[in-house]
């Protein structure tokens, strides 16, 4: 059985009765620590994080000095020094992976950016029939929701107007205007360079 740095119990049962005392341990400490921090920081290549490891390793050893000798010594410490030098990279390997992914997913919005814009006609800005498409879903908006919108967009007045205008709260504001937002978004989905240069801000 192995604890949670990955030494076995039965190894340290076996030690039991010839344990460490303060003098050996700090000697111990002295001959072995500049090797282990070597080990450690050619692993995680992080002197800081890897002198943690070290430092945190010579700890566990200490709690389980009872257990330990001069012989079992270097290899518990090197073995805990391993284990948790393991975790610290699989930790890093995770974090990478989701800072990657982060990334495509980034590099995904970029790209579809510069390929909406690259297709954007500026004729279609002024399109006759996205302006029909646009008041025809103005038409089909509930009056208060096309009401505090065109306040908006039309007319230029801030959330907090037309809350005090519309005896609304600005929550209340944002909602609807969200909500049509949405309603125009869909029916402009061929025309989306419409949408960003009248609607957007």
């Amino acid at each position: 059985m192995e604890n949670y740095d990955g030494i076995s119990n039965s190894h340290q049962a076996e030690n039991a009765d010839r344990s460490l005392d303060l003098n050996t341990f700090n000697r111990l400490f002295g001959r072995y620590y500049p090797r282990m921090l070597r080990f450690a920081t050619g692993y995680v290549a992080d002197r800081v994080v890897a002198e943690d490891i070290v430092m945190e390793s010579f700890s566990v050893a200490w709690n389980k000095r009872d257990s330990l000798t001069d012989q079992s010594f270097a290899p518990y410490i090197l073995t805990v020094i391993r284990n948790r030098s393991l975790n610290h990279l699989r930790a890093l390997e995770v974090r990478a992976r989701a800072a990657e992914q982060l990334h495509s997913h980034q590099q995904r919005i970029l790209q579809t950016r510069i390929a909406t814009l690259e297709a954007c006609d500026p004729q279609e800005l002024f399109s006759n029939e996205a302006r029909m498409l646009v008041e025809r879903t103005l038409a089909n908006m509930p009056q208060r929701t096309r009401d505090i919108f065109l306040r908006s967009r039309v007319h230029g007045q801030s959330y907090k107007q037309i809350a005090a205008e519309t005896d609304s709260s600005v929550k209340s504001v944002e909602f609807e205007i969200s909500k049509a937002m949405k309603m125009l978004r869909k029916a402009l989905k061929d025309y989306l360079p419409y949408f960003i240069f009248w609607f957007c801000n």
